[in-house]
């Protein structure tokens, strides 16, 4: 991609094999183009080209053909998710959500151009994209083709944030929007429950009461300990306790966020959040802070083609003002048994989901 977007009309690829070329000369050439982009973009490339020369000219040799630039981006999305996959199934398993999940959640969610997302546990970027692709296709179809293009690049490039703790699933999100045309610079790899002001030093935009819409799909079981974090007593739902589940520990993060009175988010949580007794002050930290537009359970396999069993659903809320009191009001409840594929990954044909978003659609206009 690179080599395409910086060849000049009329000269020569160096992404191609030239007549009698070596594989040691091939190799030298790609490790070039490779050499400047690491160059600009340390944080992404931090690794030299581990590779024999043969493989290096094998590569060139299947896909000199290609213009990549000009392939669409959702066709180079599933490539990029196929040519990762068993990364992704392997030990980053939990990383990784389904993309009819993720697809639900970002209609659920509706963003429009001017919308700045979030996503803090952003694994390889799949909110991200998902989100990106959605506002490319409005722009396509409501704009002429110039226009279009600069609005979604703005969007990609201004709108997009995302934070992985995993250094090299970060990297993996950074390429993956790079394929996809951009955005990676706001992709940054810390601990998403480190204090706000430290998140805010490694870049300025992520800050609290700023962004207009969350996705996530955050790490579940793992344990905060007060011996080994010291932000444990800043959260509400962690004070004076020795330790506290990341999940919940989430939920409060993600409020940190949103904008107040506006900012929506939709979160993957595990049902004990929602149903056992002893987690009934997470329940009312909830209903406190936020107005709940909608839960949809999952069925138990959602999750498990990626390692993780846990029985889950998709809670959607909207973070109230300052000082807002809610009456009673109505609260969208849904369950889907059939979310697009099985247990075992394969597709279904048959996707509850769809008609889940229909019926929120009729529920808001209520």
């Amino acid at each position: 991609m690179r080599d395409e977007k910086t060849t000049k009309r009329g000269e020569t690829y160096s992404f191609q094999i030239g007549t009698h070329e070596s594989a040691d000369e091939i190799y030298r050439r790609i490790d070039a183009i490779y050499q400047e982009a690491k160059k600009e973009d340390a944080e992404v490339f931090k690794e030299d080209i581990r590779l024999d020369p043969k493989i290096v000219y094998n590569v060139v040799e299947h896909l000199q053909e290609l213009a990549i630039t000009k392939i669409d981006l959702d066709t180079k999305g599933v490539a990029f998710e196929r040519f990762m996959e068993d990364f992704f199934k392997g030990k980053m398993g939990q990383f990784f959500t389904p993309r009819e999940i993720i697809t639900f959640c970002v209609e659920m969610m509706n963003p429009e151009k001017g919308d700045l997302v979030i996503d803090p546990a952003c694994g390889s970027g799949g909110f991200l994209l998902n989100t990106l692709d959605k506002v490319r296709k409005h722009t396509e179809e409501n704009y002429d083709e110039k226009e279009a293009w600069e609005h979604w690049h703005k969007f990609a490039m201004n709108n997009l944030y995302g934070i992985e703790i995993n250094d090299q699933i970060a990297r993996v999100c950074k390429m993956n929007m790079i394929i996809h045309d951009d955005g990676h610079t706001n992709v940054i790899s810390t601990d998403s429950l480190r204090n706000v002001d430290e998140i805010t030093e490694i870049h300025r935009e992520f800050k609290k009461n700023y962004f207009d819409i969350l996705l996530t799909n955050p790490p579940f079981g793992a344990i905060v300990k007060s011996t080994e974090k010291d932000y444990l007593d800043k959260y509400e739902l962690g004070k004076g306790k020795k330790n506290q589940k990341t999940e919940i520990l989430f939920i409060e993060r993600c409020l940190d966020f949103l904008k107040a009175g506006t900012g929506k988010m939709a979160i993957v949580l595990p049902d004990g959040i929602l149903t056992n007794s002893s987690l009934q002050y997470v329940r009312d930290f909830i209903m406190e802070k936020t107005q709940i537009l909608a839960v949809v359970s999952l069925p138990q396999f959602a999750f498990t083609h990626f390692g993780a069993g846990v029985k889950s659903s998709l809670v959607f809320l909207r973070k109230k003002g300052e000082n807002e009191r809610l009456e009673n009001y109505p609260i969208f409840m849904a369950t889907a048994e059939h979310i697009g594929y099985d247990a075992t990954g394969r597709k279904d044909l048959i996707n509850d989901l769809d008609t889940i978003l229909e019926e929120y659609r009729k529920f808001e206009r209520r």
